[in-house]
């Protein structure tokens, strides 16, 4: 072999660069001859054997039609490259006559004259020649041989594609009444978006129904497609149970870093870190052998990704607010401390990464099933999420829980109901269950309440604040100087400056703000450690207003405070108010802190109207002769929101959730008895519970309101809870017969008012669409019927038999 090499590259050589040169040329690039040859065999060995075998793989059943077609189109360019390495060793065939020549002439040289060769010693080219034409030959019968199997498996695949097209025709299932639909739509787009060719889509049609039958599911699985893997794919994980955690560390490392927001945030959980840990070991006592699943969770929180603007993270450090990073912080304290697998994304990247999403524009659905129970995001990164999961997010969104400052109620969620009748907004319109919607306040029983946590005081510490207030000191609440620039601030601090010292804690960087009077003592913006120690100080905590519902007034009665807040009128809403337009809710806020307002009120809170100097300065005398202790509502605790979590995610399920009867069904017995005063039904004692509903229906108590009152507010007329989960077991004509109600028609709309009794014309309207259950809104017209039930003590989003 090494002398055949050493006789092409000399014959190449001589021809190229002459005799002269010859000796040194030699030496130089026989070694990379040699390599150039093996490589030309390797190379002919390895196209023989694909060639060959590809066409042999060809022929098992049940092969991907995109597996065919790339072969068969193979065969003519197999058969090309055979006859270019044949015409290739032909040339150096001829290129042997000069070698020869060479070689000849080169061995006479060296020998002296001597002409005589031993018999084992025949000069090289004598024999050369007839080894390379018989390597010819040898590739040239090869290449004959594949000709004729190609052209036999082409015959072949021809026969078999026939009988595939056949199979490859969109079906005509009643089941799959899109299928047609979805092919003609592939024909003419599959090109749009290169997550289909990831999905192995070519352009033919077989490729498109085994796409819309196997990656997606408008078409039937094709009986001749291979359905192991996907049976296999879909068997569920074995459960595992949850374990309290008492170390934290590990959770830091989860949050990142690189972010202002994120150094506040874990800041924030180091700080009470000790108060999570008593706290898990409170409610693991509480709750004693119940199982409780882990879960594995994603938190994606969108507000901090690049692609959304990230416009919190500069301003952390500038007074910007707040309240959005402390109730995520103490989100991912709490699901951690609970003892679920945990993973967090503040980035678009990482949340493709993390949901298995395709290449491409977000056409096509996650490459494997979703690795996650739940995820935790906000309208942010709902949004992202619609983007790039394509289909999945439809089939995957009643795992997503929204994390939802300012709630969202069920007419603007609905997306048609919202379009037709003016609900709809930029953040609405998602149609998932509005208990899917997690909120900062219990302020929207539509909505789940999900909370944050303040710092709680041990008995000790609330003795220390208790002697060490000061009767004339007061902190205005705000960060920001806009916040000053108020109109008509002036008349109500000047009555406050008259009685107390009023302290600020307004940003600024080289100079004082302008909009902060003189003689406002600023000490700019504080650590929260120092603005707790603030507090602890302060006898009052005021408000201008703005900003709503935020946590620090929550922070200031914790320490001892008492918070003073306005008193709106007419109330804000997003009819009359540039804060609140466009949000997907008609909420009305009359205060600037309503759950301080309705859930502690006096003496820790006092609303007034800052416009009624009489009425403020009166509060403010009366404040200054008020003592009151520190107070913490037990659901703005760690061990409260701890609690809540966990019945949340153990209990509430928007994937499999059976309902009852349809509108205007009537079951064999009613569940519903009139109670004793004949004012509302009560679920009868003897009726049957339904099996997994949560909350249990035995906490229902149903009323009738007064036209023009929402549930809402009915609920708490009677101290209850209005619970839109238990909607439809009112949704019946018998549940107004029981409460008397002659209906002379009853008919099923959809209507977030309904179920409802309209006057006059003694009409009865049931609730059509479940998604439009709602708690809120109101009418004159209309008499709702409304379901509430009651609640556990300091926590009003569980009822009494909900752990």
């Amino acid at each position: 072999m090494y002398s055949l090499i050493k006789h092409l590259c000399s014959a190449y050589l001589v021809e190229r660069w002459g005799m002269m040169v010859l000796p040194a040329l030699l030496t130089c690039f026989l070694p990379l001859c040699r390599l150039f040859v093996l490589g030309i065999g390797f190379f002919t060995l390895c196209f023989l054997m694909t060639s060959l075998g590809g066409q042999f793989s060809t022929r098992r059943l049940g092969d991907s039609p995109f597996t065919i077609r790339t072969e068969v189109m193979g065969g003519p360019e197999s058969r090309g490259v055979l006859r270019k390495m044949s015409d290739l060793l032909e040339l150096m065939v001829k290129r042997m006559d000069a070698l020869a020549r060479l070689e000849n002439g080169s061995e006479l040289h060296r020998a002296g004259g001597d002409l005589h060769f031993p018999a084992d010693r025949m000069p090289p080219g004598a024999g050369l020649m007839e080894r390379i034409q018989a390597i010819a030959q040898n590739v040239s019968d090869i290449a004959v041989k594949v000709d004729q199997i190609l052209r036999h498996s082409l015959l072949l695949h021809s026969k078999v594609s026939e009988g595939r097209r056949d199979q490859c025709e969109a079906p005509s299932d009643p089941k799959f009444p899109d299928c047609s639909g979805k092919v003609e739509w592939m024909r003419a787009r599959w090109t749009s978006d290169p997550c289909y060719a990831f999905f192995g889509v070519d352009g033919t049609e077989c490729s498109f129904l085994i796409y819309l039958s196997e990656v997606e599911w408008f078409c039937p699985p094709l009986p001749w497609r291979n359905q192991t893997a996907a049976q296999r794919a879909s068997k569920p994980l074995p459960k595992v149970q949850a374990v309290f955690r008492s170390n934290l560390s590990h959770l830091l490392d989860l949050m990142g870093s690189g972010k202002e927001s994120l150094i506040f945030m874990k800041k924030r959980t180091k700080r009470l870190t000790a108060q999570w840990v008593l706290a898990a070991q409170r409610l693991a006592q509480k709750l004693g052998a119940t199982w409780r699943d882990q879960k594995q969770i994603l938190v994606h929180i969108g507000f901090l990704t690049e692609e959304s603007g990230d416009v919190f993270s500069p301003r952390v450090l500038k007074g910007g607010p707040l309240g959005e990073m402390v109730q995520w912080a103490d989100i991912l304290a709490a699901l951690y401390v609970l003892g679920h697998g945990l993973r967090v994304t503040v980035s678009l990247k990482e949340l493709q990464s993390n949901l298995g999403v395709p290449p491409g524009r977000g056409s096509c659905p996650l490459t494997i099933p979703l690795p996650f129970d739940l995820i935790y995001t906000d309208y942010h990164g709902l949004q992202q999420m619609k983007q790039h999961m394509g289909l999945s997010f439809k089939k995957y969104r009643c795992r997503i829980r929204v994390i939802d400052t300012f709630g969202t109620e069920p007419a603007y969620n609905h997306e048609e109901y919202a379009t037709l009748h003016g609900y709809r907004t930029n953040w609405g319109y998602w149609n998932l269950n509005p208990k899917q919607f997690m909120t900062m306040f219990p302020h929207t029983p539509d909505n789940s309440f999900m909370g944050f946590v303040s710092e709680e005081l041990n008995e000790t510490e609330k003795q220390l604040i208790k002697g060490g207030k000061a009767s004339n000191m007061a902190v205005v609440y705000g960060k920001e100087a806009n916040i000053w620039k108020l109109q008509g601030k002036e008349k109500f601090l000047g009555i406050l400056n008259k009685y107390m010292e009023i302290h600020g804690t307004v940003y600024y960087e080289s100079q004082r703000p302008p909009e902060v009077p003189a003689f406002v003592k600023n000490h700019g913006l504080l650590p929260q450690p120092e603005f707790q120690q603030l507090l602890r100080k302060a006898k009052l905590f005021i408000g201008f207003g703005f900003p709503y519902e935020g946590p620090a007034p929550l922070e200031a009665i914790a320490n001892g405070c008492i918070f003073l807040q306005s008193r709106f009128s007419p109330p804000h809403s997003s009819l009359n108010h540039e804060f609140f337009r466009g949000k997907p809710t008609s909420r009305e806020v009359f205060s600037q802190h309503p759950y301080a307002e309705n859930f502690i009120g006096k003496p820790h809170v006092w609303t007034v109207d800052y416009n009624n100097s009489e009425e403020f300065e009166a509060a403010i005398k009366a404040i200054m002769t008020t003592q009151v202790d520190p107070y913490l509502p037990y659901e703005y605790t760690c061990e409260g929101m701890l609690e809540r979590i966990h019945a949340y995610i153990q209990h509430q399920d928007f994937c499999t959730s059976p309902g009852p009867a349809q509108p205007g069904a009537h079951a064999p017995q009613s569940p519903f008895v009139l109670a004793p005063n004949a004012t509302h039904l009560e679920w009868a004692q003897n009726a049957s519970l339904t099996l997994g509903a949560w909350p249990p229906v035995n906490s229902l108590r149903a009323w009738l309101a007064v036209p023009g009152r929402a549930c809402t507010d009915t609920c708490l007329d009677h101290g209850l809870i209005c619970e839109p989960s238990f909607f439809p077991f009112l949704n019946s004509q018998d549940a107004f017969l029981k409460l008397q109600v002659p209906c002379d028609s009853t008919e099923s709309e959809m209507n977030h008012l309904y179920p409802a009794f309209a006057q006059p014309g003694q009409e009865c309207y049931l609730q059509k669409e479940p998604l439009l259950f709602s708690c809120a809104g109101s009418n004159t017209k209309y008499r709702r019927l409304c379901p509430c039930r009651d609640f556990r003590k300091g926590q009003v989003a569980l009822c009494q038999g909900c752990l």
